[in-house]
């Protein structure tokens, strides 16, 4: 296995390189929705952090963001886009992509990462919510509208989570002091899926500071079976997170269980 080298993107060429690793990443086929290069390129001249990580001398994963504005009056970094090639997916290289990011806006003198994710992708969540120790309350419906790719055929939902690069949560799950699996309980679980595969038209109401949202265990893989169901968890999901976050429940964690996943919520 080739070694795996994280360095800035900082050129014509290897934002070129990038344009084309989004259509690889993410099946496109509208060039529409590549982000180009001169719009890279202005990132990283203009406060943003622009990484690639290189086997060799291929460009097989980047990430790139840039510093924002919150209505608070305070600057974060909003970071845009994380691909990776098909091919070098599972190995841990979006995890070297997000630390490398995360020291760098801290060099910035910057305390707050945020990012969007469709939330029915697993491996997101894992990364996202478990590894890096992400948080979410924020749920935004169809924020990009019909999209190409793996994102086509249903509404773009996504999640905003706020990753707090030097609090104590993010510090433990990267030092590996906070990753144990936690029990699911079955009276926490809030929509409980019947054989069927279906979502429960009836979520029971919440009633514990935790609880858990199950979500399918292979989104894409539904998709292509099955889009009507996979439109029903999508709708599903969508009106039980916006419930659970309009009544103070945070996701502070993602737990895969007997092959089945769910977020837990936690209301402080």
């Amino acid at each position: 296995m080739a070694k795996i080298e994280i360095k800035p993107i900082a050129d014509t060429a290897g934002c070129t390189a990038v344009e084309q690793l989004q259509i690889d990443a993410w099946k496109l086929a509208d060039y529409r929705e590549v982000v180009p290069v001169h719009m890279l390129l202005t990132f990283h001249k203009n406060g943003g952090v622009l990484l690639g990580a290189y086997a060799g001398e291929q460009l097989v994963g980047f990430v790139a963001g840039f510093v924002g504005l919150m209505a608070n009056g305070r600057f974060k970094h909003a970071s845009h886009q994380l691909g990776i090639h098909p091919q070098f997916q599972g190995r841990g290289i979006g995890t070297m992509l997000k630390l490398a990011q995360r020291q760098a806006v801290q060099q910035q003198g910057l305390d707050l990462i945020t990012w969007t994710y469709d939330p029915l992708e697993i491996g997101n969540a894992r990364l996202n919510i478990h590894k890096l120790g992400a948080t979410c309350r924020t749920y935004i419906p169809n924020l990009y509208g019909n999209a190409d790719g793996i994102n086509a055929g249903l509404p773009t939902d996504r999640f905003q989570v706020d990753w707090h690069i030097n609090s104590a949560h993010v510090e433990n799950r990267l030092a590996g002091r906070d990753v144990r699996e936690t029990a699911v309980h079955k009276h926490l679980i809030l929509n409980p899926v019947g054989e069927n595969g279906r979502p429960t038209e009836k979520p029971k109401p919440p009633t514990e500071p935790i609880h858990f949202v199950q979500i399918p265990h292979n989104f894409q893989a539904l998709k292509a079976q099955d889009m009507p169901l996979a439109q029903a968890w999508r709708l599903h999901t969508r009106q039980l997170f916006i419930n659970l976050f309009a009544q103070n429940y945070t996701v502070t964690d993602f737990v895969l269980q007997n092959e089945r996943a769910f977020y837990q919520l936690t209301n402080y």
